[in-house]
């Protein structure tokens, strides 16, 4: 069996979850043996898309020609686009096109989420089975390293007493970065550092006028990756993130891998988690700096090592063991079809 796992758009979407989720599947394939490959000159037997753009599209009607089984990944929805950046409301309409292009003509279709496959179900024009498979985290990735909380605490010039929350994320309206930046004008003795980017001409004016208000204990030091983020995960006090709408969110796996505490909105995509066991779900601001407070004062223990036995069973080894038996399952489907 040999899968290609179409690449498109890399160099822009390398910051975004969709770029991570790119690169974990690959990872995951490679350890359970699958032959996987980015490159379309080499021979393939089943093509996965995680994009849904132009090209994407291009080499979906060209895989169909020559009857070669599409897997399309779902991370995009209707709903998880609308408040991300500047002027997406007056483009929703051409990718909801994209969306469709791409997802009614799939084999099959890989969503992360039980909410996110409640989203699909519902447009009406998917007719192809959709399978649940969590975008999966690397445990040993982010394992507790002295080393590497260090480099997080030298690069942002930290104080041994200093009490740190952070979020990750792009600079989106729907991340919550503008709820991220009044919780920490309301807890002036604690540091906030968000972690993401975006280009300023695609920022919303209210994540413009929140950045160009944020108080001063707010550091946004922009996309970094390496020893200093992982560093962050685990040695910050807990991870804010007030995200309105996602399909999975990354960044929370990346927490509860680390062990550390984290803080969601109460959104419909965490209903698989219960506030006060796995993560602390708040409605709005109060909500938050109530869990920040316990995050800070309690004993959270309990809470990281449910949530790091929740997120055990999303590592890679497992999260690629899923996607070989679904593709293995979709050639003999393919197969079957031939014959019959």
């Amino acid at each position: 069996m040999r899968v290609l796992l179409f690449r498109e758009m890399q160099n822009m979407l390398k910051v975004s979850g969709i770029g991570r989720a790119f690169r974990q599947q690959f990872k995951a394939l490679e350890m359970n043996g699958v032959n996987v490959t980015s490159d379309r000159s080499h021979p393939f037997d089943i093509v996965h898309f995680n994009t849904v753009f132009a090209e994407s599209f291009s080499f979906l009607k060209h895989a169909k020609r020559k009857n070669i089984p599409v897997v399309v990944h779902a991370h995009s929805t209707k709903e998880d686009f609308l408040n991300s950046f500047n002027f997406s409301k007056y483009i929703k309409g051409w990718f909801y096109q994209k969306l469709r292009n791409m997802y009614s003509n799939a084999d099959l279709i890989i969503t992360p989420s039980n909410y996110s496959k409640s989203l699909l179900e519902k447009y009406g024009y998917i007719t192809c089975p959709i399978k649940v498979v969590s975008n999966g985290i690397d445990l040993e990735e982010y394992k507790k390293s002295p080393e590497k909380e260090q480099a997080f605490r030298a690069h942002f010039n930290l104080k041994p007493n200093d009490k740190v929350v952070i979020g990750v994320g792009l600079l989106f309206e729907r991340k919550g970065l503008q709820d991220f930046i009044e919780v920490a004008r309301r807890m002036p003795n604690i540091k906030f550092i968000w972690f993401g980017t975006l280009n300023k001409a695609m920022q919303t004016k209210m994540i413009k006028t929140a950045i160009e208000n944020k108080p001063d204990n707010v550091i946004m030091p922009g996309y970094i990756a390496g020893d200093i983020i992982k560093g962050a995960f685990t040695n910050a006090n807990c991870l804010l993130f007030p995200s309105y709408e996602e399909t999975e969110g990354i960044v929370v796996l990346e927490a509860m891998a680390s062990r550390l505490p984290v803080i969601v909105r109460d959104i419909g995509v965490y209903d698989d988690f219960t506030n006060g066991k796995e993560v602390l779900k708040g409605r709005n601001n109060h909500d938050f700096i109530e869990h920040i407070n316990y995050c800070l004062d309690k004993d959270t223990k309990p809470l990281t090592d449910e949530a790091y036995l929740n997120v055990s069973g999303k590592d890679l080894k497992i999260i690629g063991a899923k996607l070989k038996r679904i593709y293995q399952e979709l050639l003999e489907r393919d197969e079957t079809d031939e014959n019959s």
